[in-house]
């Protein structure tokens, strides 16, 4: 009869000596650095990294492979998700103002999400949700909730781009070809179900004139419409998707850069004239942004008003992608 394998010990978490962790919950394969206190109560997942002089509060939970350098303080409150990356002395905050009282009794609740990064030094005040895959600058000073894949910087913080699109990897918006030797149009996109458009356009000593048809230009037939207009440069418009409603958008006057995302594929593309329309199907995660101060942007919808065909919470849009 052949005698069993081996069975390998299970991985341990490697604490260095000084490091004060009793009672603490802390996962296989979890590196604590020198001088670290993570106290009692306090969950920390598999395979993660404190650095030096790390502290660790009673009422925090941190996910799996998170990396958390020099210097920082992780107060009661705060949870941080799986793959994160947290820079040296980022500052953590779980109240808003400061007081005598040295154990809030009902601290403040702030979420860093799966796969973000907050940059060295960056200060993020209480009761502050981090979006998944978000990117924070350094020296960033976060005041509100930063979208999924959204990247901040500046202090306040405020959104320069997102990851992973055109946009955040050549520095400028995604153009496409919109020059008149162009011929196949619509332009498809990687965002699946998405294209560009060329309307009519006609200039002489008038003026000029844009027009557009049903079935020709626009892929549907329009119930409703709006228009955006007058949107600080800071802020950002839409921030979901629909359930059944397609949108055809124009931004007739200034520009804006749209930000489209089909869970797998997030591509950018600016929209600075009046001439090309831009077509989102259902289920399709839209953002826009970096308006300009006279931009005004003409939305036509393929249904009425409905509350309940908008899907604004970013994992929900996956979970149905």
């Amino acid at each position: 009869m052949a005698s069993a394998e081996p069975v390998a010990e299970p991985e341990q978490a490697l604490l260095h000596p000084s490091a004060i962790c009793a009672g603490a919950d802390i996962g296989p394969g979890t590196r604590v650095g020198a001088f670290a206190h993570v106290m009692c109560g306090a969950r920390i997942g598999v395979d993660c990294e404190l650095g030096d002089h790390v502290l660790v509060q009673r009422d925090v939970v941190i996910g799996h492979r998170v990396k958390v350098e020099y210097g920082v303080a992780i107060w009661d409150g705060l949870r941080i998700e799986d793959d994160v990356l947290v820079g040296p002395n980022v500052s953590f905050t779980n109240r808003p103002l400061a007081s005598g009282q040295a154990h809030p009794s009902d601290p403040c609740r702030t979420t860093i999400c799966a796969g973000s990064s907050l940059g060295a030094n960056c200060t993020i005040l209480p009761g502050i949700t981090v979006g998944a895959g978000a990117m924070v600058g350094a020296g960033s000073v976060l005041t509100r909730d930063v979208p999924p894949h959204a990247v901040v910087a500046g202090n306040p913080a405020r959104i320069v781009g997102y990851a992973d699109t055109d946009y955040y990897d050549r520095r400028s918006a995604a153009r496409v070809d919109t020059s008149a030797e162009t011929e196949e149009w619509p332009q498809k996109l990687r965002v699946d179900g998405v294209s560009l458009h060329r309307l009519t356009c006609a200039d002489d000593l008038r003026g000029s004139l844009v027009s557009a048809e049903v079935g020709d230009h626009i892929p549907f037939e329009p119930r409703r419409f709006f228009t955006v207009m007058e949107v600080p440069s800071k802020d950002i418009r839409g921030a979901h998707a629909h359930r059944l409603c397609e949108q055809f958008l124009v931004c007739q006057v200034g520009q804006v850069a749209v930000v489209l995302d089909d869970g797998e594929v997030r591509e950018e593309v600016l929209l600075d004239d009046p001439s090309i329309g831009l077509y989102l199907p259902p289920l399709i995660w839209g953002i826009q942004y970096h308006y300009t101060p006279d931009a005004l942007l003409l939305v036509l919808a393929s249904r009425l008003y409905e509350p309940e065909d908008y899907i604004r919470d970013y994992n929900e849009f996956l979970a149905l992608r």
